[in-house]
């Protein structure tokens, strides 16, 4: 796009943004002539993916801004009332978080919702992400919008699509709804009804109460001990999110009369002061918890991310506090959730970028087993396929990135459910004198030591996205004939869908859909994946060891060993991705 080309989309932009704020923005570019930002901003659209949408606050197609989501809203509105019968009746769900712009972002689709003849379920005010999915089945809603960017920084927001079967949208919907969305005309021509004249639609309906009495109380009832004694002391942080009222609702009616809200990120703030990454992965976004950790004694700390769908732990040790993995988490989770008898309709569900050990879990205790694509979208996909076609009983699910569900209670991430179930496994493990870390040991020495890690390049810009292009275009085409020192026994491309052994050359289709992920099997058991994230401007390196532990080993031991080499292996794969651009 030459400079005159570039400025006139700009100023037409600017003739119809709703938003005095994007406007004046809009209208300082143009004046600087800054093209680098305008092309940035101008030179493609947001993609709406299975992810719905993602970026950074400001004008532009590039940017989330209010006019985007009212033409994204017009294209949803349009393919819903084209695809499900009885749509406008059955009606949306919209629910928000407390980032910037999350409230007008959620007043417009509303509005647009309403102008297209949709009744609208609205939150009246923030909401967590968990509960605005379960509200969808719940109310019988055929769809659901979250506004919300989840663990991302200030700057960013997003907008969240869910079906009527409570989980985020998945093929064909999103090729379907961007299609609409790209039919869409003038935002001049989309109706949105405001003020009264809203009102006078009669479809905008506070979400009932007791969706909310409901839910909590259905996460009370996933404690498998209630019984235990609860009165030790947590402390939680909701990251300046919303989760606070849910978890505090739930862990008091539950009985845990120690939890301690973190005082400096107990309110809901989307400028996250006292966190640059509101992300509980990210190195110091726990301090002020483990601050009052030990300020109060206790013994376990439990993080949400500031829409609650992701849950991270921490828990005390002879030597301070040791931040829990996903796949460690998850590890905890699902040994807990498949104690008793065996049930072969039992079904528990991991992507192909978290741990293997759920896998020999499921098998050691006679459950189903499935993997799906990174997100869960798919895992909760994959629970409803599983459901319909055999009868599975769907117990858990989760994926490294700190994402956890227990039972079908919510289609996707639930830090609340989670949170309340990890405490319920802690006070269960008091009873028996025992801690969580006793436990993953027990675990590792069973099924090996499961080391895993990750590590991101970030790319940002248009150029970024080039070269992350490129980094995965030259993996793909030349892919690496060892990594560390051992020989690459098999390559999965899940773009082709297809598997080869190297040593035989025979290769068998992947169970998966097509998606942009590499993926290499080493000599010694070690798994590397590769894929560049589908919401952020970064390429994403996966590793996985497994160490067994011997006769004459503690399982310290083999974690330390296992641990070493899981950072050998990603530093190596990371430098070989980096050495191809």
């Amino acid at each position: 796009m030459d400079r005159t080309e570039l400025l006139a989309v700009a100023r037409e932009w600017l003739a119809e943004d709703p938003d005095p704020v994007t406007r004046e923005d809009l209208q300082q570019l143009l004046a600087d002539e800054n093209l680098d930002e305008l092309r940035e901003r101008f030179g493609a659209r947001l993609a709406f993916g299975t992810a719905g949408l993602r970026g950074l606050l400001g004008a532009g197609p590039g940017r989330m801004n209010r006019a985007l989501v009212r033409r994204v809203t017009a294209g949803l509105a349009a393919y819903l009332a084209d695809t499900v019968p009885g749509a406008r009746e059955a009606g949306v769900v919209v629910g928000h978080d407390a980032r910037r712009m999350s409230p007008e972002f959620a007043a417009d689709t509303v509005a647009v919702l309403a102008g297209a003849g949709f009744k609208v379920h609205r939150f009246p005010g923030n909401v967590t992400t968990p509960l605005s999915a379960y509200a969808v089945t719940a109310l019988g809603a055929c769809a659901g919008v979250v506004v919300t960017a989840s663990h991302n920084p200030p700057e960013y927001n997003g907008y969240k699509v869910y079906w009527g079967n409570g989980a985020q949208i998945i093929p064909p919907h999103d090729t379907g709804i961007a299609a609409a969305i790209d039919r869409v005309g003038p935002l001049e021509d989309i109706a949105v009804p405001e003020g009264d004249a809203l009102e006078a639609t009669g479809l905008v309906h506070p979400v009932p109460g007791t969706v909310t009495a409901d839910y909590r109380a259905k996460v009370i009832a996933l404690a498998r001990h209630p019984e235990a004694p609860r009165d030790f002391p947590i402390v939680y942080t909701p990251m300046h999110g919303v989760g606070r009222d849910d978890v505090v609702a739930v862990f008091d009616t539950a009985g845990f009369s120690g939890l301690r809200v973190v005082p400096a990120q107990g309110e809901p703030d989307g400028a996250f002061p006292t966190v640059r990454f509101p992300n509980p992965e990210e190195p110091g976004a726990l301090d002020l918890a483990l601050e009052l950790a030990e300020q109060t004694e206790a013994d376990l700390v439990l993080a949400n991310d500031p829409d609650a769908d992701r849950l991270a732990v921490a828990v005390r040790t002879e030597d301070g506090f040791r931040t829990l993995s996903g796949n460690d988490i998850g590890a905890l989770l699902g040994h807990y959730l498949l104690e008793g008898p065996e049930d072969p309709k039992r079904l528990v569900c991991t992507t192909i970028v978290s741990s293997r050990i759920l896998g020999r879990l499921a098998a050691a205790r006679g459950a189903r087993y499935a993997e799906t694509l990174t997100g869960f979208k798919w895992i909760a996909n994959k629970a409803l396929e599983e459901e319909a076609a055999n009868g599975a009983r769907f117990v858990f699910g989760f994926e490294e990135a700190l994402g956890y569900t227990v039972s079908d209670l919510v289609r996707d991430k639930d830090g609340v459910g989670a949170a309340l179930v990890f405490a319920d496994l802690v006070a269960h493990l008091r009873s028996l004198d025992e801690t969580v870390l006793d436990l993953l040991d027990r675990i590792h020495a069973e099924f090996g030591v499961h080391a895993g890690s990750q590590r991101s390049l970030t790319r940002p810009g248009s150029a970024g996205a080039a070269e992350i292009t490129a980094m995965m275009d030259s993996l793909r085409a030349d892919s690496p004939k060892e990594i560390a020192g051992a020989e690459v026994v098999r390559e999965a491309d899940v773009k082709t869908g297809t598997e080869r052994d190297r040593a035989t050359g025979e290769t068998r289709t992947l169970d998966l859909p097509s998606s942009d992920v590499l993926r290499w099997e080493l000599a010694d058991g070690t798994r590397v994946l590769v894929r560049p994230s589908g919401t952020e401007p970064k390429i994403k390196f996966y590793v996985e060891t497994v160490t067994p532990v011997g006769e004459k080993q503690s399982v310290a031991e083999a974690r330390t060993a296992g641990e070493a080499r899981t950072h050998e292996v990603l530093d190596a794969v990371v430098a070989e991705a980096e050495g191809r651009v």
